[in-house]
């Protein structure tokens, strides 16, 4: 399928998803959203791509936001639907078993953050500037940024962050525990094309397991994370990747995971 505001590559089992607004800092409008509800819910069905890199097009914006000038005019039942809309988004891209590595090189601020923080984790360049301005706007994050981040970094720093409506920079990101990685700019794809591809060697049904545990058991309770995870782990034992896997280790040599 063509977009008008995406770019996908491939390079081996990884796929490099660019967001292509460079002209508007690539901001996320409703367009942009159902393209890139349409472009993951295709990489992830297509059985070559391993792993995921998202960033943006330009030297300026990973995604400067939500699309402003859409949403000036907006009453108060389209702000809700367009809040869900971009909620389903990042749902999407959270639940999704292939992992998704945000690459920030630029401003990645509003929706763009909580893009950014829909991906597994984030890596950033030196450049990069994050933050949540909505309530400078007189609104509020509408597409999960309240309960992504609070989940991430607690409820004192996400306050801190988000009722000050300030941008931060990547070391300080970093430091907060935001963005996992920081990196001179022509560092930065490169490093998330490694780290995906390493990604992209191992067992994904392995991988695609473990990233359904970790999602889904922060909304549990301990006890019933430990147990969904055991499910999962028995679940593996009878896939032939987990023999491929181990039989591999005993015999010394490079395993070759079919993914079944």
């Amino acid at each position: 399928m063509e977009f008008n505001n995406l770019l996908i590559e491939k390079e081996g089992s990884v796929a490099r998803l660019t967001i292509n607004r460079p002209q508007a800092l690539n901001a996320l409008n409703s367009e942009v959203l159902g393209e890139l509800a349409c472009a993951f819910a295709g990489l992830e069905k297509d059985a070559e791509v391993k792993a995921v890199v998202l960033t943006g097009a330009g030297e300026k914006a990973f995604v400067a936001g939500a699309d402003i000038k859409e949403m000036v005019e907006m009453n108060s039942f389209e702000g809700h639907a367009f809040g869900l809309n971009g909620q389903k988004t990042m749902l999407g891209i959270e639940k999704m078993k292939t992992p998704v590595i945000a690459a920030v090189n630029g401003f990645a601020l509003g929706g763009g953050l909580e893009l950014a923080l829909a991906c597994d984790f984030i890596y950033a360049s030196e450049k990069a500037k994050l933050g949540f301005p909505e309530v400078t706007l007189g609104i509020m994050p509408g597409f999960g940024g309240t309960q992504n981040l609070a989940r991430l970094i607690g409820p004192g720093r996400a306050k801190e962050l988000i009722f000050s409506g300030k941008m931060i920079r990547a070391e300080k990101a970093c430091q907060w525990g935001i963005v996992n990685e920081v990196f001179p700019g022509e560092e930065l794809l490169p490093k998330a094309m490694e780290t995906a591809a390493a990604i992209a060697a191992t067992g994904q049904l392995g991988v695609g397991y473990a990233k359904d545990a970790l999602v889904n058991g922060l909304n549990m309770t301990k006890e019933d994370g430990f147990r969904y995870e055991a499910s999962l782990f028995g679940v593996l034992f009878a896939t032939e990747d987990q023999k491929e896997g181990m039989r591999a280790f005993a015999e010394k040599r490079k395993a070759e995971f079919k993914g079944r």
